[in-house]
Parts: structure tokens; C-alpha cells; sequence
């Protein structure tokens, strides 16, 4: 690989793979050359990821001239992949003084087809770090309530108290208790089948052994039950799981829950009583979720991803994945320095 590349003798359709050596900081010149160049370290600079599907020379040079609209300043770039099962990404290292909007460069993206995010002193795989995430509609694909209650029949009710929540007329804690209690006498024997074949978010997996390689600790706090949390444990190999207690008599719910309720609060504590137990600095916590009942553990911890999440959870994380498989989390953290 020539340490100048010429981009004017470059099809636009080119894979940026077969241009870039991946892990090289390079140089971007006046959309004319890429240089090699030892990798950007000073503080005053930060990231900018975008991934998705397979990224070409079009998307290096049209996504240059957007973030040159920024910066007068030099623009670093850099081609890598942080697992052989995803395509390769692009990460634009700038000055800190000269940035666009969370939301400029989700858009820019998006018009690309692409997924993007701006990066800051985020954790890295270089070093142990702790990833506590949320269940339901993050680590699977369910809402395991909502699933209850539609084999009890009763989806109607149980949707009626969760619209309440939502237009805030009611406390995550009251909605909890009133959601459970319209679930009282289903039988054990009814869900069963529901904790057996739980359906894991599409890369969850293949994420959760990535990290677990890299010397990473991983929870859930969930704000949904430990019945069905305990079962991830396995296939997910959790360190933790922390959720809330159905009461169960006579092999049926009783409509109650047990012992302190995880809201958003608690979702919080954990990630910090865990990473103070674990040894594991702060710098280097992620905390993933979809729903607003996430974002006080989000905004606790270094780094906050939205995961298929609502409007407003995808407007205040530090990033979000608004589409495809899980193990894309892996681009927001194994930028090359």
C-alpha cells in the first residue's frame, strides 16, 4: 500500500477496504490524497463514526467535504473493522472546537444509508470495561409484559396502564405495580414456553462473547422480571442480572411484585455498584437501552447507545443503533488509536 493514495484516480464505487489499509490514520488533502500519518492522540480531537453497509470512496470524500463545512482544521481518517462479521467502518478524528450536532451527523449519514455517531473519550476494548444494558427491546426482542399478558388475554388492559406511563400520568413504579397486578392467576405453565425461546436481538450474542473476549464484565438492569433475565444468563454469559420479582403461589402469579423496584434510578445505581465492585473505572462503562427508563443509566455511565430506541431516547444518547444487528456497538468502541 502506497503511503499517498491519489483519490482522483479512484472510482467513486470503490470498497474503501481495497484503498485503505484498515487501522491506518490517514491524512484527508483537499479531496485530492489520503497520507499516512501516525494516529491523532491529543486530547483536543474527537471521532466521528460512520457504519453500516459496505462504505466506498463516494461516502469518504462526501462525508470529508461535510465535516470540512466544520473545520478549518486538518482531517484525519481511518478505515477499520472490529470484527470479521462487520463490514468496514470510517472514523474522521477532528478538532473539538469545531464540531457538527449529534443530530447533523445522523442525518448526513442517513442520507448515505449509513448509521453515524461522534465519539468522546469513549471506552475501549484495550482494557476490561462493563456493559450493563437493558432487556426488554434491547437484549431481546419482547417486551416479556406485553407477551404475558397476550397469552392471558388480556393485552388490552395491560397496553391501557403502559399508554398511561408513557403520557406520564403515572410513575414507572405505579405502572409497574398496576400492569402486574391485572396479571394476577396466570399460570406458571402459560409462560413457560415464553422464558424457553426468548428471542435475542439480532448480534447480542456475538457482541456479548466479543466483549467477554476483551476482558469486559456484563449485566442486565432491567425493568422487567428476573424470570426471564436469569434465563439470558447462559447464552449471554452475564456476570449479573438485576430485575424485578413476580410473587408467585400455587404456580400462578399473584399480581404482586417483590422487594425494591428497578426504575431508572436503580438502573443507575447498578452500573455504578457494579463497576466500583468490579474495579472497573467509569471511563470505561457503556450502558445501552431503547426506552426513557434507560437514560438516567445511560447518561451515568461514559458511553449511552440508544438501541433501537425511542425518538427521545435517540435524541439524548451519546449515540445510538437505530438499525441492524447489535455487534455494530463494537464500532463505537474499537476506534484505532
Amino acid at each position: 500500500m502506497p503511503s499517498i493514495i491519489q483519490l482522483g484516480d479512484i472510482e467513486l464505487k470503490t470498497p474503501i477496504r481495497t484503498m485503505m489499509s484498515l487501522g491506518q490514520w490517514y491524512h484527508y488533502q483537499n479531496n485530492t490524497s489520503l497520507s499516512q500519518v501516525n494516529p491523532p492522540l491529543a486530547n483536543t480531537w474527537q471521532t466521528l463514526c460512520f457504519f453500516g453497509e459496505e462504505i466506498a470512496s463516494e461516502h469518504l470524500i462526501k462525508l470529508a467535504k461535510f465535516i470540512a463545512e466544520f473545520t478549518a482544521q486538518p482531517i484525519y481518517v481511518c478505515a477499520y473493522q472490529p470484527h470479521k462479521s462487520l463490514p468496514v467502518a470510517l472514523a474522521f478524528s477532528i478538532d473539538t472546537s469545531h464540531l457538527p450536532t449529534k443530530a447533523q451527523v445522523r442525518a448526513v449519514a442517513d442520507a448515505l444509508h449509513l448509521q453515524g455517531a461522534i465519539i468522546s473519550q469513549a471506552p475501549t476494548l484495550e482494557r476490561p470495561g462493563l456493559l450493563v444494558m437493558d432487556m426488554d427491546s434491547t437484549a431481546i426482542q419482547i417486551e416479556c409484559i406485553d407477551e404475558i399478558a397476550r397469552l392471558a388475554d388480556r393485552f388490552d388492559e395491560v397496553a391501557t396502564i403502559t399508554a398511561q406511563a408513557m403520557a406520564g400520568s403515572l410513575s414507572f413504579a405505579q405502572s409497574l405495580h398496576r400492569r402486574v397486578a391485572s396479571l394476577e392467576g396466570v399460570k406458571l405453565s402459560q409462560i413457560q414456553a415464553l422464558k424457553e425461546n426468548l428471542p435475542l436481538m439480532p448480534g447480542i450474542a456475538v457482541l456479548c462473547q466479543s466483549l467477554k473476549q476483551h476482558g469486559w464484565s456484563l449485566a442486565i438492569a432491567s425493568g422487567g422480571f428476573t424470570w426471564f433475565a436469569e434465563a439470558l444468563i447462559a447464552p449471554l454469559q452475564l456476570d449479573a442480572v438485576f430485575a424485578n420479582t413476580l410473587e408467585v403461589a400455587n404456580e400462578q402469579l399473584t399480581g404482586k411484585v417483590l422487594g425494591e423496584i428497578v426504575d431508572a434510578d436503580k438502573k443507575a445505581k447498578v452500573l455504578e455498584q457494579l463497576a466500583g465492585q468490579l474495579s472497573i473505572p467509569m471511563a470505561q462503562t457503556v450502558a445501552i437501552g431503547d426506552g426513557a427508563n434507560d437514560l438516567v443509566m445511560m447518561a451515568k455511565a461514559q458511553l449511552g447507545v440508544a438501541i433501537h430506541g425511542k425518538p427521545k431516547v435517540v435524541e439524548q444518547a451519546d449515540a445510538a443503533i437505530c438499525e441492524g444487528s447489535l455487534l455494530q456497538l463494537l464500532y463505537l468502541l474499537g476506534v484505532p488509536n
